[in-house]
């Protein structure tokens, strides 16, 4: 009994010291749960927010075509305006609408909300830059259909797209959101947005062979040029495989490295 006691006069005291002591965080969120979850909610975000723009972007894209219709008969030239149009879509959301989305959010504070969240900063980059890159899917296959059907391009192999949208979107949407990130102001990541697909616009589209040799290698450092060749040279009757993996595998590279440097932008930007 006394032990008994002296046992339930202890109990009282440690459930005291237990109520004063800090109550213990949640568990940090895994990496694939955290990224499923805001994949999902930047999606559902841009598609309410971004269908109009997509809209926009596609007839970008198709009215190019129409107006290089005049001056290109076919050929080489062709495969190049009709790649470089399809890719071009992507470029207008996963670059010039993810580095202003990025830019916004740094400028209205929306970055604290994120780092208030139990979730890998890689989730909330890789998440957001799947939404936008994936959301431009539809516009880019109708490109590549109606191209094909203007400028008379067999469509045989166009499954391609299913590598090229997801590699170049990564690619561009890296790039896009470091832009936002690594921007001082917000203005200047809606600037960078717009100059970067100028510059998908005319290295992309325009053939390569007509192109200054200055000009030309500037078009070797963009990342969707390797997706534009990809898609272009699916095109040909017979198409050199090993080109296309080689392209496809240098937008998958430059996809990592920019996601990377967009990770570390959004971690930089987070802290401050």
């Amino acid at each position: 009994m006394p032990e008994q006691a002296r046992a339930g006069s202890r109990a009282p005291s440690r459930a005291g010291e237990d109520g004063a002591g800090a109550a213990p965080l949640a568990p940090r969120a895994r990496l694939l749960p955290a990224l499923a979850a805001v994949y999902r909610a930047q999606l559902s975000r841009a598609r309410v927010a971004r269908i109009p723009l997509l809209f926009v972007a596609t007839f970008q894209s198709i009215g190019i075509m129409i107006l290089m219709r005049g001056v290109v008969d076919g050929g080489a030239e062709a495969r190049a305006v009709v790649a470089g149009s399809s890719v071009l879509v992507v470029a207008f959301v996963a670059l010039n609408l993810l580095a202003q989305y990025f830019g916004q959010l740094r400028a209205s504070g929306g970055l604290d909300h994120y780092a208030t969240l139990p979730v890998p900063p890689a989730a909330v980059v890789l998440g957001a830059a799947g939404a936008y890159a994936s959301f431009t899917a539809p516009g880019t296959a109708v490109t590549a259909v109606v191209g094909s059907v203007l400028f008379e391009l067999p469509m045989t192999h166009l499954w391609v797209l299913a590598a090229v949208i997801p590699l170049s979107g990564a690619a561009l949407a890296g790039l896009g959101a470091a832009l936002g990130l690594l921007a001082p102001r917000q203005e200047l990541a809606t600037l960078c947005g717009q100059l970067g697909m100028s510059a998908a616009l005319l290295l992309g589209v325009l053939p390569a062979e007509h192109m200054p040799a200055p000009i030309a290698y500037a078009r070797d450092l963009l990342p969707s040029t390797y997706g534009v060749e990809a898609l272009a040279r699916s095109f040909d009757a017979r198409p050199d495989w090993l080109l296309v993996a080689a392209d496809l595998g240098v937008c998958a590279a430059v996809g990592v490295v920019s996601l990377a440097v967009a990770t570390w932008a959004y971690r930089r930007a987070a802290v401050r």
